[in-house]
């Protein structure tokens, strides 16, 4: 029987300072059947050479400067395993992140996403001034981000691609259609991932995007109520032929 194969996904810009590790990271995995697909999203740093770096066990490829959907989407159209996984360039897994994860599915067959618990953390380069303006907490959190989610390809799929008009929202509107999608979620409570905190964190320099969110959450509502509506009229129709 073949192994089953993960398809790990780093999209890059500018990534540099932390693209090294976020890749190491992926190496040293417990869990050894990985291929890693780079996608740089048209970095004018040394994110190629850095990159490039690691040989045969990297696969890179480069895109003019499209977003970050645009460029997780892409690294899906060269995946060949039978799980993806997504890591962003400044974020780390765990050693056995892909091997615990692989295990709960061994375990629960039926699941299509296993996601996993994850830490923060100040970025080295930080000084006091800036660690105390970003705050990070001791607490390890539930991980529901790309970071800490391993999906089955063909549940991947029956959601579909990440949606490039998003800003910083993308991932958030993707879950939110997972959710929707009724997919088997399961959070368990290991560590998988640690998140890196520093200054150029989506969040903190696109502050004034945050309100994606709200019309996201808006989307996704309107989006069950037609669902449901729709319900209730076949449920209508099918009594009335009765």
């Amino acid at each position: 029987m073949k192994p089953w194969v993960v398809s790990v996904i780093i999209p890059v810009f500018n990534g540099e300072k932390y693209l090294g590790e976020a890749i190491e990271s992926v190496i040293v995995q417990t869990y050894p059947f990985v291929e890693i697909i780079v996608i740089d999203d048209g970095s004018t740093d040394n994110s190629a050479a850095v990159a490039r770096h690691f040989g045969e066990f990297v696969k890179y490829f480069y895109q003019t400067n499209q977003g970050t959907a645009a460029a997780r989407n892409r690294g899906v159209s060269f995946a060949g395993g039978n799980f993806l996984a997504f890591l962003d360039q400044d974020d780390l897994w765990l050693p056995d992140k892909l091997d615990y994860q692989m295990q709960v599915f061994a375990t629960v067959p039926d699941q299509d996403i296993v996601f996993g618990h994850v830490k923060q953390f100040h970025s080295p380069e930080l000084d006091e001034c800036m660690k105390r303006r970003i705050h990070c907490t001791d607490e390890s959190q539930s991980g529901y981000s790309p970071s800490a989610m391993l999906i089955k390809r063909d549940a991947f799929f029956s959601v579909g691609l990440f949606e490039t008009g998003w800003r910083v929202g993308e991932w958030a509107n993707w879950y939110m259609r997972a959710v929707e999608r009724q997919l088997n979620i399961t959070m368990p409570p290991d560590v998988v991932a640690l998140r890196r905190l520093h200054e150029n964190n989506k969040g903190i320099v696109h502050r004034e995007a945050i309100t994606e969110y709200v019309r996201i959450l808006k989307a996704s509502l309107e989006r069950r109520r037609t669902r449901n509506r729709l319900l209730e009229k076949t449920e209508v129709r099918r009594q009335n032929t009765e």
